[in-house]
C-alpha cells in the first residue's frame, strides 16, 4: 500500500507563489510517474502536472501557461509542485497521485487545500 502526505496548503494572494510537497512512503517511488491533480468546488478532479520516474518525461495541463513546475527528489521519495502567479481561479484541493496517467492515478494523497485570494 503506497501511503502519500502532501504539505499544508493555505491561503495566497492573487499573484502569489506557493510550494507543495508530496513524501512518499512506497520503496519503489523512483520508479513511478508522479502527478498532481486538483478538485475546485463543484467540479471535477482535473490534471495539473505529472513526472516520469526519472524526471525526463513532465507534462502540464494547458491553463498553467508555464506558471507551475513540477519536480521530484528520488533520493527523499519526494515530488514537488511550484506555483507562481497565482490566480483565484487556482483555488482548490491539491492531490498527490503515484503511478499516475493524464486521466488518473493509482494511489492519490488525503488532499490539501490551496486558496488564492483576489
Amino acid at each position: 500500500q503506497v501511503q502519500l502526505v502532501e504539505s499544508r496548503g493555505g491561503l495566497v494572494q492573487a499573484g502569489g507563489s506557493l510550494r507543495l510537497s508530496c513524501a512518499a512512503s512506497e520503496g519503489t517511488f523512483s520508479r513511478d510517474t508522479m502527478g498532481w491533480f486538483r478538485q475546485a468546488p463543484g467540479k471535477e478532479r482535473e490534471f495539473v502536472a505529472d513526472i516520469s520516474w526519472n524526471g525526463v518525461v513532465i507534462s502540464y495541463a494547458d491553463f498553467m501557461k508555464g506558471r507551475f513546475t513540477i519536480s521530484r527528489d528520488n533520493a527523499k521519495n519526494t515530488v514537488y509542485l511550484q506555483m507562481n502567479t497565482m490566480k483565484p481561479e487556482d483555488t482548490a484541493i491539491y492531490y498527490c497521485g503515484a503511478i499516475c496517467t493524464g486521466t488518473g492515478c493509482d494511489y492519490w494523497g488525503q488532499g490539501t487545500q490551496v486558496t488564492v485570494s483576489s
